[in-house]
């Protein structure tokens, strides 16, 4: 199996080249990893896929998989997607109306000069990978979208591609039928020898997929690790922000170094003192209005502490409640397991507790430092 290595990719679509769609990409696909390509609408990933897949021309760069250059803008090398090894799974199925089951996998197989034998063998095993035998003989039509996907994604790999690529495919199924196939997707991944790489502007689908998540924004990357290290210890404001639900609470602070791993800092109404993980060096020894603290909501404990706000609302699921508190003219979300609510314009006393909070610089966003925090006596 192969790894894929994209070395320098940018691609513009102007011809003014004022715009990159993907700019100065570096990014290295291990063999048989799971790769999320994440990031808001517009940020290069879908761009990002097609150009590692041959169906769109980079600009500049260079694309190998495995031992092959598939692309190189300088030696003028582009091999077509039909010569990659790849298989592409589509947002929409596209799954042959007049055909069944059996007909659409068996399609490909066909076109590849596969024997009549070979190519019955192959859809029995892929029929039984996707639970979907008893589905054989039915047309496209007479099937749900989550049985449509299935299919669409038995036919992708009945070639055995070294690479599966998937553009969204789970955005057309409604929320129970996404978690379904997020589990058979994961499970898939488990039992063949591919690769996948996958798009997706879902976090959730990002973080539960995925071996290593590739996050974009306005065609950068801005950080590329397992989903859990991208969570608790995001590169910059962005990845803090784009990758968490809820969302991550967003404090300014007056902030002033007072050692190699510590600082103080001055918010809603109280001083803090932190200590940091990671050396300070970036952050000066003189008070200035140039830091936002990174607090998640799991870090917000609520009904302990001296710090005090009031309900502002209060979101109950179940399993957990969304709170949000309003403190010093500002709102911070928490987040309390098991099933309790609360009246708006309760009184709150409240904490912050843990040692995953995050200090940034405000101007260039940058991730200074994780650690924990104390009120100052």
């Amino acid at each position: 199996m192969p790894k894929i290595v994209l070395e320098h990719i940018t691609k513009r679509f102007d011809k003014a080249g004022t715009h990159n769609a993907v700019q100065d990409l570096n990014m290295v696909i291990e063999d048989r990893e799971f790769i999320t390509l994440l990031g808001p609408s517009g940020c290069g990933k879908t761009t990002t896929l097609r150009m590692i897949a041959g169906l769109e021309t980079p600009t500049m760069g260079r694309i190998t998989i495995g031992d092959t250059v598939v692309f190189d803008s300088e030696t003028g090398v582009n091999i077509s997607p039909a010569k990659r090894d790849i298989g592409f799974l589509f947002q929409n199925y596209a799954l042959w109306p007049h055909m069944t089951v059996y007909q659409n996998i068996s399609f490909g197989l066909e076109n590849l000069g596969w024997t009549q034998e070979r190519i019955r063998k192959r859809v029995e095993e892929m029929l039984a990978l996707l639970q979907i035998e008893t589905f054989e003989k039915r047309y496209p039509s007479e099937l749900s979208g989550g049985q449509q996907q299935r299919v669409a994604i038995a036919r992708t790999l009945a070639p055995a591609p070294k690479v599966l690529f998937m553009d969204e495919p789970l955005s057309n199924l409604d929320a129970k039928l996404r978690l379904e196939m997020r589990t058979e997707l994961k499970r898939l991944h488990a039992e063949t020898d591919s690769t996948f790489v996958y798009v997706t502007h879902d976090q959730l689908e990002a973080m539960t997929l995925a071996t290593r998540v590739c996050l974009m924004n306005n065609g950068l990357l801005q950080q590329y690790a397992p989903p859990l290290r991208v969570y608790n210890d995001p590169a910059n404001l962005f990845a803090a922000e784009f990758v968490g639900s809820p969302t991550i609470n967003f404090i300014p602070v007056s902030a002033r170094k007072t050692g190699m791993h510590t600082a103080e800092f001055s918010t809603l109404g109280r001083t803090f003192l932190f200590e940091g993980d990671d050396s300070l060096v970036d952050l000066n020894d003189t008070r200035r209005d140039n830091a936002v603290l990174g607090v998640r909501p799991e870090f917000v404990h609520l009904e302990e502490g001296v710090m005090k706000g009031q309900v502002y609302a209060a979101l109950p699921s179940g399993m957990e409640t969304i709170v949000q508190l309003k403190v010093e003219g500002q709102l911070l979300t928490s987040v309390k397991f098991g099933g309790v609510d609360y009246n708006v314009n309760t009184p709150m006393y409240f904490t912050f507790s843990g040692s995953g909070l995050l200090l940034f610089d405000k101007e260039s966003g940058r991730k200074l430092a994780k650690g924990s925090v104390k009120l100052k006596e």
